[in-house]
């Protein structure tokens, strides 16, 4: 008997849920729509300037890579090649 009536609840609980699912939306969209209105929004030469960092930072560290990666596999060809030549 208990088991029923907790079954007759959670299917009343779920039907309520899914009947009140577009309140909720609209509900959710209204606070979504205050919440990007506080947002303080980058000027164009904010973005772009840190955009020209980006990149630079981006290239500068390619191109470290690159040269330890270099030396690095440089290194380890001769290290190989001087252990398997004897």
């Amino acid at each position: 008997m208990a088991k029923a009536v907790a079954v007759a609840d959670e299917q009343s609980s779920g039907m309520e849920r899914f009947k009140s699912g577009p309140q909720r939306l609209q509900e959710f969209l209204k606070d979504v729509r205050a919440e990007m209105r506080k947002v303080v929004w980058p000027t164009r030469q904010e973005v772009t300037s840190n955009t020209i960092v980006v990149l630079i930072t981006v290239f500068f560290f390619a191109a470290f890579f690159f040269l330890v990666d270099t030396v690095f596999g440089q290194a380890l060809t001769r290290f190989i090649q001087h252990y398997t030549q004897h």
